[in-house]
């Protein structure tokens, strides 16, 4: 009899995404998926650790497949994703250590030692592929990892540097999806925006062209932006392309950084009606002191500026967005600041989070003098604002 695999997804769309190649991964291996935990010989938990409760949660699911473990004492627990991926780039070996000794510390060893197993994300590769969750939606990775260093994020550590997949890779998977009867496609990295910048990065200065699978030849240039320089980026060509396929009747993408949204990205949004007038577009904080300390690379007047060009070109765009309160040394003036953008774009969904200091971030040493207490009363507030219309609450 085959032996069952249940996997337990936290966190992001990506990691979602990440799910369905690790159940291709073990499916490889004669394994079939089980209905739920309690019928499986392997338990996959695919982590997140964008924030300290997410990693919590990972801890607290072990502990309480224990009694589990005892009635099936042959039970394997895998831990995979974000936290492995952060523990193992720690240059020290202090997180691995800390993250096993954990482990270890909220489980009991069975005869053959610990149960519990880590399976880094590096070896489920692409040549997996994804085992759909939902038939007529397919989620396509199109890089992992991000090189902006936002000081309040742990990304950089937990998926590395910014690794761009092939251009023709990407098209063949939305392709092949296309034909297995999906009809929506949601291209998917941390930064989907700065895409094949690394691809185009050798080329620059050059004579060369960069060859797109369907024959256009494009030469990366610099783009100055104000005072500073916008790196080229292939994102725009890709969007379009997957834009273009057959039987594509969405085409969605998260998540993007405001200052590779480019002019040109702006203009293949326009020219494809099956590209969603709905745009996920993180600002984080209205305040140009909190942006500038958290190491995003525009202003508040910048990010209004990219609103309104869209908005003038995508007649019926609609946005949502990721907002941070209570980051070190926002003051009520930078949250007022916040407040106040809200208030202008009417964002259509805001995902808004209390600030929590991530280990190995530059965040990390920043006084972080903002009590729990005052973070959570301008959560409320900006909630309110956004979710309720209501204004002024103090």
């Amino acid at each position: 009899m085959s032996k069952k695999y249940f996997i337990k997804t936290f966190g992001c769309q990506q990691n979602v995404a990440d799910s369905e190649r690790i159940a291709s991964f073990y499916e490889s291996r004669g394994f079939v998926p089980a209905e739920t935990q309690e019928e499986a010989d392997t338990i996959v938990i695919n982590t997140c650790v964008i924030r300290e409760r997410a990693s919590e949660k990972v801890y607290g699911l072990v502990k309480l497949l224990e009694p589990l473990r005892e009635k099936k004492p042959d039970l394997s627990i895998v831990i995979t994703g974000c936290l492995i991926g952060a523990a193992s780039r720690e240059p020290s070996g202090k997180m691995m250590k800390a993250l096993r000794t954990r482990l270890l510390a909220t489980t009991k060893p069975g005869e053959g030692g610990s149960h519990v197993q880590l399976l880094p994300l590096e070896e489920v590769g692409f040549e997996y592929a994804p085992k759909r969750s939902v038939a007529k939606l397919a989620s396509i990775p199109i890089s992992n990892g991000c090189n902006n260093y936002c000081t309040y994020c742990i990304v950089p550590f937990s998926r590395g540097k910014e690794r761009s997949r092939p251009f023709e890779d990407i098209i063949a998977e939305a392709e092949e999806a296309v034909g297995n009867g999906a009809e929506e496609i949601l291209l998917l990295g941390q930064n989907v925006n700065s895409y094949g910048a690394d691809l185009l990065a050798g080329r620059l200065g050059e004579d060369d062209l960069y060859a797109l699978p369907d024959g256009t030849k494009i030469k990366p240039v610099m783009v100055k932006h104000l005072n500073r320089h916008r790196i080229p980026t292939l994102f725009p060509h890709l969007l379009e392309q997957v834009a273009q396929l057959n039987g594509v009747k969405k085409l969605q993408f998260i998540s993007s950084n405001p200052w590779d949204f480019s002019d040109e990205l702006i203009d293949v949004i326009a020219q494809n009606e099956n590209i969603d007038r709905v745009i996920h577009l993180p600002v984080q904080s209205g305040s140009d002191t909190v942006l500038k300390n958290m190491n995003r690379w525009y202003t508040r007047e910048e990010y209004i500026s990219l609103i309104d060009r869209i908005k003038s070109k995508v007649p019926g765009v609609r946005f949502t967005t990721d907002i941070i309160v209570g980051f070190p040394g926002e003051t009520l003036e930078d949250f007022e600041q916040t407040l106040d953008l809200a208030r202008r774009v009417k964002f259509e969904q805001v995902f808004s989070a209390r600030y929590s200091p991530r280990p190995g971030t530059k965040g990390f040493l920043m006084p972080d003098e903002i009590s729990f207490l005052e973070k959570k009363r301008r959560h409320r507030q900006l909630d309110d604002l956004v979710f309720r219309g209501i204004d002024g609450v103090k």
